[in-house]
């Protein structure tokens, strides 16, 4: 294998072009970034970057004394693959031809039909994202989170934090029941309430009202919500379009096996984008978390120069944190599926609680709020019997 491109230049797409180096691959090494920053950490951006705690260099991945040999690509957006040169197409008109290729594109921020063009409307996905909304923020005023998920709840915690007015609409009946379950939702959720944040919930948003800058946020019930900034964090959509009839098969973004591995030789995939096989449920699964895009590149990659000869392992149950109005929340495993939910330690009340889930007996996740050390310990009980 003489030339392997990387098509992603975060997280994911630099813990590939580590991971090769370190597995011994010594060849050409070409990352292709679609923004023009080098890899940058997300987590951040909603929370310590927003309040302006942290700077952009503080942000930076990559530590003074790294070379990895690479040629990076950056502000270079991938329009298709062509499996039969082996070559990545450019916006620009260029191609990479390479024996082997990381896919790495991540996911972008869904946006809301009909803002476009409205001034004063934000998504929270790269640092130009955040550089507009922090400065938006430094303004004050009322801000409305469209979306009650943990990006919509870091950003009215960080508001809330800075002074603003903030109000969460979320469409669902409880917030994060998704990840997390209805009931520990609920408890997650109620930090908002807690600190006179006002939450709606079960009612979807109509649309937006403004001339050329948005005025409110019209919901489905008739209610009208003032409102001089709009955050919308509905979700993330995997980018995958450039992938169109190339031959790698998409379901939910790339749809790969345990250890990353797509429907063409010589083509793995990371991060965001990608939908790996989960041997416990039995299904695929997209994880779009930070240590999923740290960790699971090793063994794609692993794959990747062994040319799919290796036996795939069982990936570790995602983890995921999050900060919010001072409390730090830590989640690992799947709630679906699981059938109880107890709390071990704390009290919903005092949102200190350490919640294990189970199904039939046996644990499938665990929660903690406020809870690093029992946390840390019942995460790594769950990816010992897992």
């Amino acid at each position: 294998m003489r030339t392997v491109a990387v098509v992603g230049a975060s997280l994911a797409g630099l813990s590939a072009a580590r991971s090769l180096r370190r597995q011994g691959y010594d060849g050409r090494l070409v990352v292709i970034g679609d923004e023009l920053h080098r890899p940058y950490d997300r987590p951040p951006l909603s929370k310590e970057f927003l309040a302006g705690t942290l700077g952009e260099a503080d942000l930076v991945l990559e530590t003074d004394d790294e070379d990895l040999g690479a040629e990076w690509l950056l502000g270079a957006r991938a329009t298709g693959l062509d499996r039969a040169e082996r070559a990545v197409r450019l916006a620009d008109g260029r191609e990479v031809r390479a024996d082997g290729i990381v896919i790495a594109t991540g996911a972008a921020a869904r946006t809301l039909p009909g803002s476009e063009g409205l001034a004063g409307v934000h998504t929270l996905r790269t640092l130009d994202d955040a550089r507009v909304l922090r400065a938006e923020l430094a303004r004050g005023g009322r801000l409305v989170v469209i979306g009650g998920g943990f990006i919509g709840a870091e950003v009215a915690s960080t508001a809330y934090a800075l002074g603003l007015d903030v109000t969460v609409v979320e469409a669902a009946p409880t917030p994060l029941a998704g990840p997390l379950g209805e009931t520990m939702g609920a408890v997650v959720s109620g930090l908002h309430a807690d600190h006179g944040v006002r939450l709606l919930c079960g009612v979807g948003v109509k649309g937006l009202s403004g001339e050329s800058r948005v005025d409110a946020v019209l919901m489905e019930d008739g209610r009208s919500v003032p409102a001089d900034i709009v955050v919308v964090g509905v979700g993330a959509r995997p980018c995958v379009e450039w992938l169109e009839g190339s031959g790698v098969e998409l379901d939910n973004g790339v749809k790969c096996g345990a250890d990353g591995r797509t429907s063409l030789a010589g083509v793995i995939a990371v991060g965001d984008c990608a939908n790996w096989y989960d041997p416990r449920a039995g299904a695929h699964r997209r994880v779009e978390h930070w240590t999923g895009a740290r960790e699971r590149p090793d063994a794609a990659v692993a794959t990747l120069l062994a040319g799919g000869a290796v036996e795939p392992g069982v990936p570790r149950p995602p983890y995921f944190w999050s900060d919010q109005y001072g409390v730090k929340i830590q989640f690992s495993g799947h709630a679906a599926g699981a059938d109880t939910v107890t709390i071990e330690e704390g009290t919903a009340q005092d949102r200190d609680v350490l919640a294990v889930y189970r199904r039939a007996g046996v644990p499938v996740a665990v929660l903690g709020m406020n809870q690093p050390r029992q946390f840390m310990r019942w995460r790594k009980q769950l990816a010992a019997t897992s």
